[in-house]
């Protein structure tokens, strides 16, 4: 089958050549160039007078609309408009994919309606061939989605965020025209095991009452070998019956997954009228109760990771259409990779699904969180939430990246656990689960902690020693999690752990503080700080706080919050922000990358001393943690230098050997300088030609 596409810029049409086999699926991608207009009332407006790319947001329009992502009585609504011709044969089964609409969606075709899909975060499956015209006849298709979220149900979740202006509508993932014939592949849902065994479950339906044969092959993805020859399943179908059929295979020595080696197959299934492909990997993850660490593929997996806020990064004036890019998404996550991180949270609002598809490809264990941020909304009602939850596991349970079902934000309620409860079953992977502020949901679940080490410097000075070591110098146990919430009663729950946000020091792009962070400077650090002080001390503590978390091991994972959101540095401006001083080309703030990248590094180090003030002469001893997060033994010289004015004071050489995934403690005695000042203590190791170091500043006085 080929497929002609031949684009109208000025009305928008395209022309498909739809199939003439009967076991072939034909996928029209309807991205590109769409009419758009905005309206108050539900009538179809009668003009259109403004142009839009598909996938983006409103407030991308030729020309622009006022004030999109504001409540505004100019409008309810935002309507899509564009032109198809379909060539004969049309085959029987026509459905149009939104991938993922805000705020609502509803598709009319050639005046009629043809359905509609509620959910903003999941796709809207419409069956439209009874209203389709033949014969080379255009046909029209309209979307209409709401301009602002109060035109949905109190029922349906939106993306509520406390930190957000605007909440910008638009069509934000792939519209796509699918035809194919019955047996119809609705879904399959491919659940490996490292022993190479693929359990394969694939929903069909049938028109009449037929045989459902299901062939399939599989493949590894880049080369196109075949590692599983064609095997055929069958089952009799009653009329217009939606039913599954479960088989598997198995992949000799297979090639497991994993950040550091993303290898893919791919599936490759087909009835007698309809086909699908679907990449995998072969992974396993869960998290084992006793270490309280994440286990990959069998084996202790340290997560080391950011944030990503997409639905933040929406309303950046800098955001364009990056998000649509590629090769921009491609380079954002290599950069990830450059910064150590294997791991990242897709938070508050999920991204395109072509995200998703490039962690695949580059190798990130992703925490996909649910758009849930209420705190203690007294709507949120599990008979409501399980619905949405059941749709986005559907369209993600595929992705070896989504290791981590989020089912909420910062939110206390005991409606998202039962949700939990009731789909838990439907992924046959069993990943597991994490319940935001609220219970854990099983005993094999991870749980969040936001510990926030500097939050409470917004309304208070620190010690005389200073910030890092009031909350250092001890080992706590990260706060701000499920233990912490008088819900529960104050129990304590002992479910691994991951730190995904925390230390509370954000600047925004141009070095200015956030609305959060204006008074943690001043009471920590000083008045009239420049641009450069701010930048330094932001990344020197976070990566010193960084190291905290990593080297006490107290947790499966620790990622930064966030390596992509909003940067508002004039008003309404922000409450926090992204590292980027230039996010176009991907560029970080240089002492942010400079201090996290040592801090995130697979082989870590962490000076064990947090005092900002010494005494001369004294005799201290100073405790150097080791930690090394691979499978194999790490040996090299450990460096401690004492500096003052950019010289070294002492120095201390010691060899050292880490034992895979293991932790070791070197302690130093020095004596002290009898000459005041200022000084700093440096540990350094060298992995693989990167210097990786651990730093205090210090001053000691008299």
């Amino acid at each position: 089958m080929k497929r002609l596409i031949i684009a109208i810029a000025v009305i928008s049409i395209i022309f498909i050549r739809c199939t003439t086999e009967k076991t072939k699926r034909s996928i029209i991608s309807l991205n590109g160039k769409w009419e758009i207009e905005q309206s108050a009332d539900t009538d179809i407006p009668a003009e259109f007078k403004h142009s839009i790319y598909v996938p983006s947001l409103a407030d991308m329009a030729t020309p622009s609309f006022d004030s999109t992502g504001y409540k505004s009585l100019q409008r309810n609504y935002f309507w899509y408009k564009r032109k198809f011709v379909l060539t004969n044969p049309l085959p029987s089964i026509a459905i149009i994919k939104v991938s993922k609409a805000a705020f609502g969606t509803q598709v009319y075709i050639n005046g009629e309606f043809a359905g509609e899909n509620l959910y903003n975060f999941t796709p809207a499956y419409i069956d439209i061939r009874k209203f389709l015209k033949e014969n080379g006849d255009p046909n029209e298709i309209i979307i209409r989605i709401g301009a602002f979220h109060d035109v949905l149900p109190d029922t349906i979740q939106w993306g509520h965020d406390f930190e957000k202006i605007r909440y910008i509508p638009g069509i934000y993932d792939d519209v796509q025209l699918i035809l194919t014939n019955p047996p119809y592949i609705k879904n399959i849902q491919i659940a490996p095991d490292i022993t190479g065994k693929i359990r394969m479950v694939a929903s069909l339906q049938t028109e009449v009452k037929q045989e459902g044969s299901l062939n399939y092959i599989i493949k590894e993805a880049v080369s196109g070998k075949t590692v599983c020859k064609v095997k055929t399943h069958s089952k009799t179908f009653s009329q217009k019956q939606i039913d599954s059929i479960d088989y598997t295979a198995k992949i000799p020595n297979p090639h497991l997954w994993s950040p550091e080696d993303p290898f893919l197959y791919e599936l490759q299934a087909s009835t007698a009228g309809d086909d699908m492909k679907i990449r995998f990997g072969v992974r396993t993850f869960r998290f084992d109760t006793l270490s309280k660490y994440a286990i990959l593929n069998g084996k202790t997996y340290f997560m080391r990771g950011t944030n990503v806020c997409i639905f933040r990064f929406f309303e950046d004036p800098m955001r364009n259409d990056l998000p649509w890019n590629n090769e921009w998404v491609k380079k954002l996550h290599e950069k990830y990779k450059s910064m150590h991180w294997n791991s990242a949270r897709y938070c508050i609002g999920f991204p395109p699904e072509l995200w998703y598809g490039i962690a695949d490809e580059l190798g990130f264990l992703i925490q996909d969180e649910f758009p849930i941020w209420n705190h203690d909304d007294n709507n949120l009602k599990e008979k409501y939430i399980t619905p949405e939850y059941k749709r986005w596991m559907q369209e993600r349970w595929n992705h070896p990246s989504v290791v981590i079902w989020d089912a909420q934000n910062e939110t206390i309620t005991f409606e998202t656990g039962k949700a939990i409860n009731k789909v838990r079953k439907d992924d046959f992977s069993n990943r597991p689960w994490d319940n935001g502020w609220s219970a854990p949901a099983s005993s094999e679940d991870c749980m969040e902690t936001h510990p926030y080490l500097f939050q409470k410097y917004w309304k208070e000075k620190p010690s005389f020693q200073g910030p890092l070591y009031d909350n250092c110098d001890t080992i706590v146990i990260p706060f701000h999690g499920p233990s912490n919430k008088t819900l529960f009663n104050k129990k304590v729950f002992e479910n691994p752990n991951i730190i995904n946000e925390y230390e509370w020091l954000w600047i925004n792009r141009d070095g200015s503080p956030t609305t959060l962070t204006d008074s943690v400077y001043t009471n920590c650090y000083g008045t009239n700080l420049s641009t450069g002080q701010r930048r330094m001390i932001c990344a020197r503590d976070q990566g010193a706080i960084t190291e905290y978390w990593r080297c006490h091991r107290k947790n499966a994972g620790v990622l930064h919050f966030c390596g992509l959101g909003y940067s508002r540095s004039t008003e309404p401006r922000g409450q926090t922000s992204d590292n980027w001083i230039d996010v176009k080309n991907l560029i970080f703030e240089p002492y942010f990358e400079k201090y996290m990248k040592s801090a995130f590094s697979p082989v870590g180090i962490m000076i064990n001393r947090w005092e900002s003030k010494l005494h001369p002469s004294d005799t201290i001893k100073v405790p150097v943690y080791l930690i090394n997060d691979l499978y194999k033994p790490w040996s090299g010289l450990l460096l401690l230098s004492l500096i003052k004015d950019n010289k070294p004071v002492k120095e201390f050489r010691q060899q050292v050997t880490i034992n895979a995934l293991g932790r070791q403690i070197f302690d130093f005695r020095m004596v002290l300088p009898d000459e005041t000042g200022s000084y700093q203590l440096i540990a350094e190791i060298n992995v693989n030609n990167e210097r990786v170091q651990s730093l205090r500043n210090f001053e000691i006085i008299e």
